[in-house]
């Protein structure tokens, strides 16, 4: 469950506007090192043991995080992000638990702001949606994953990541040309020069689904 959302212009605007100048900056720099964090890890850590390690440590960060500015959607849902990377990581008896705790977390921040982080969080519950098993293993659901994917997308139509996590989606369902489209969209996507290590990962992702989808 790989998954990084950065804050477009426009959200960050609302936010600037909600919090106090000094306030806001504090929070998106402390989010930012979370963020930075987790990509770090995704891409360029190797070694399982050594990844689950540094994930641990960044789950406390992220924990410190959510404490520091309560109510505030973006913390929370990027302490919903490592834990998703922490299931995803995880052995197959920690697996469920993991995604559940990482469901919950997101939920409260959704709860918050449905439209946080460009629709970061709508998306990273969607993929938990449709990469969770469903019933009677699971609680994954195909169509609420479809339904948060598309509001994603609504609010982020061009980026690298909705694009790229709704060509997944359908790929998963069987729809290979519906799947091409949306990642060939995501390659369109602008180069982010402040988070190099997350862009070049995510493309290669990209490129490694396109191959699949034929």
């Amino acid at each position: 469950m790989k998954l990084r959302f950065a804050l477009a212009p426009a959200m960050a605007a609302v936010l600037a506007a909600a919090l106090p100048s000094a306030a806001f900056a504090a929070m998106s720099d402390d989010v930012r090192v979370v963020n930075d964090g987790w990509a770090h890890i995704a891409y360029e850590v190797k070694g399982s043991s050594t990844q689950t390690k540094a994930l641990d440590q960044l789950a406390r960060q992220a924990a410190t995080v959510v404490a520091r500015y309560p109510g505030k959607a973006e913390p929370l849902l990027w302490q919903g992000i490592v834990t998703s990377e922490q299931a995803n990581r995880a052995n197959i008896f920690h697996k469920l638990s993991l995604a559940t705790r990482a469901r919950d977390i997101l939920t409260r921040a959704y709860a918050l702001d449905p439209r946080a982080a460009n629709g970061g969080v709508a998306m990273s519950l969607g993929v938990l949606y449709y990469k969770v098993p469903g019933s009677p293993l699971g609680w994954g659901d195909t169509d609420r994953a479809k339904k948060l994917l598309k509001q994603a997308l609504a609010l982020d139509p061009n980026g690298l990541d909705a694009n790229y996590f709704y060509g997944d989606y359908l790929l998963a369902q069987g729809d290979k040309a519906g799947a091409k489209s949306y990642l060939q969209k995501a390659l369109k996507a602008p180069h982010d020069a402040s988070r190099p290590v997350w862009d070049a990962g995510r493309r290669r992702e990209v490129h490694a689904l396109l191959a699949k989808a034929g």
